[in-house]
């Protein structure tokens, strides 16, 4: 390690005076201008991690859902996972370090995690549309090629298709080709596959409209759409030619202030979809006939996807042991629905898509989705191969059963949460059940809810247990809410400090609208007043 180059390059990329930030659940993000430093240090920090791994790691330039003008990076672990919570640590370490410490800092990680120096690295770079990405680009790549790491900077990708290239790399292939082509014919041979078996019963060609919120997945769906064309025409919105990124479009939107994206044209009962900038989460919606505007959100795709499996499982006759995880943030009607009429054992985690992908790897099948619309389902290595193995051998219904449940599994994105994945499973389920968008949303009526933001001084001095669902300190806050809830039918409310910025989070749901944003208000208050809320105190906003 040559400890001089890499406090010369680091005087090309300076970190600015009192900048602190954390690695949260989405790694690092703010305005673009701060991260220069980050970037080259996320740089050293992937070939440190690659080289304790023997392995591929990702970096991720992406903000998400954040703003146009702010960015972000996070790194990928060797089977696309998010990065290991102890790497978290140095990361928040090597990013806060002063400029004379940070080579303390890094012979420090090289001893504690026993990192064989010698070791070669290989490290994949990706990012999203935002003006500032191949800028800061190149600041991983300065801190990649300053400790002798490898790279391959892929350019502009989706958030999972960089954790796609990573799986590929580091399973030799075995999971896909580890190219944007390798990509695209992987998920589209398996969409038109399971196209062809639903069009056996009654299955009619499908056009959806996609609001791409100006980023990324719509440079992506323009490449892909030639290779589902026979099963599936996509329309696109919001695809990046005027707007700004996630301004007033996309996921996040369309969730938070429960209407649709601006730039959309629809009609009564059209299927609609929104994803998020970094093309990693997707929402469903539609207008009803007298002018109701109908959200799909993470719960009812858990829902529709799950149920699905169950039904095709039973036809084959195996008894896999199937599992949904979900957060706090999963409207209550949902979870009801998967336990009482599915028959579904649910599991609740904290916050952010590494504690749910963990919990969904304890099962044969385990279907994660977080209510924003970001999850997968993950299946067993011992289930891919039963499941290929009864694909060849059982014949009639069975057989057919089995090649369904194989080409879904070679659809899902298993490496992480993936909005063209996504997408594409739920056309192929919703032609092969015979579902229009609005049976689908009728298999459950979600609880009215509203969620709001508190800016606060500190969000540490929020902590939480039971995977969010009930506050610890501030002393009081808990009791508060509790006796709130009480005033409203089959209410709900909790709240949890952001993983990115001083804002406390507050999610409640109730039998009305009305009593939903009632309560929301309330509790709003309460953090304010009992966890240092900064600025104006909370105004009713609906």
């Amino acid at each position: 390690m040559d400890l001089g180059a890499i406090t010369n390059h680091s005087t090309l990329h300076a970190k600015p005076d009192g900048l602190v930030l954390q690695y949260g659940t989405a790694g690092f993000r703010t305005n673009a201008e701060h991260l220069d430093h980050i970037m080259y240090r996320m740089g050293l920090l992937a070939v440190l991690r690659s080289k304790q791994t023997k392995a591929t790691i990702g970096v991720m330039v992406t903000a998400s859902h954040n703003p146009e003008e702010d960015n972000g990076v996070k790194l990928v672990d060797p089977l696309g996972e998010m990065l290991a919570p102890s790497w978290e640590e140095h990361a928040t370490h090597l990013a806060n370090a002063e400029e004379q410490d940070l080579q303390r800092v890094l012979v420090d990680i090289s001893e504690i995690e026993a990192v064989d120096l010698q070791q070669d690295a290989f490290v994949v770079i990706g990012r999203d549309t935002r003006p500032s990405g191949e800028k800061l680009s190149q600041s991983v790549i300065d801190g990649v090629t300053v400790l002798g790491g490898q790279f391959h900077d892929y350019g502009l990708l989706t958030t999972p298709q960089l954790h796609y290239m990573v799986y590929c790399r580091n399973t030799s292939g075995r999971y896909g080709e580890a190219t944007i082509e390798g990509y695209y014919q992987k998920l589209s041979k398996a969409f038109v596959e399971l196209t062809k078996q639903a069009s056996c019963s009654g299955y009619e060609y499908r056009s959806l409209k996609v609001d791409c919120a100006n980023g990324i997945g719509a440079m992506k769906l323009k490449e892909m759409q030639h290779y589902v064309s026979q099963g599936l025409s996509v329309q696109l919105f919001n695809d990046g030619t005027k707007g700004k990124l996630n301004h007033l479009c996309g996921a996040d939107f369309v969730k938070s202030h429960q209407k649709p994206p601006e730039g959309m044209e629809m009609k009564p009962n059209e299927r609609c979809c929104s994803f998020d900038g970094d093309a990693d989460r997707i929402v469903y919606y539609y207008w009803d006939a007298y002018g109701q505007f109908h959200l799909i959100d993470g719960d009812k795709i858990a829902a529709l996807i799950s149920s699905f499996l169950k039904d095709v499982l039973l036809e084959i006759g195996e008894n896999l042991n199937i599992g949904v995880v979900q957060t706090a943030y999963a409207n209550g009607s949902s979870t009801r629905y998967l336990e009482e009429v599915m028959k579904v054992p649910v599991y609740c985690t904290k916050t952010g898509v590494k504690h749910l992908h963990h919990k969904a790897q304890e099962f044969d099948i385990g279907v994660y989705f977080e209510a924003n619309g970001h999850g997968t389902a993950l299946f067993s290595k011992a289930v891919e191969v039963k499941i290929k193995q009864l694909a060849k051998e059982l014949g009639d219904n069975k057989g057919k059963a089995a090649k369904m449940l194989e080409n879904i599994i070679d659809l899902f994105n298993q490496a992480a949460g993936d909005a063209i994945s996504d997408m594409l499973i739920i056309e192929a389920i919703l032609g092969l059940k015979g579902l229009t968008v609005q049976q689908w949303d009728a298999l459950y009526m979600d609880l009215p809810n509203r969620q709001l933001k508190v800016k606060v001084a500190d969000r540490r001095v929020i902590s939480t247990t039971d995977a969010e669902r009930q506050v610890v300190t501030p002393p009081g806050l808990q009791k508060v809410i509790s006796d709130l809830v009480k005033k409203y039918k089959f209410s709900r409310a909790f709240v949890r400090p952001s993983g990115t910025e001083d804002v406390v989070r507050v999610y409640a749901e109730a039998d009305s609208q009305e009593n939903a944003d009632s309560l929301a208000h309330e509790v709003s208050l309460a953090v304010f007043q009992l966890a240092g809320g900064i600025g104006e105190r909370p105004t009713p906003s609906f």
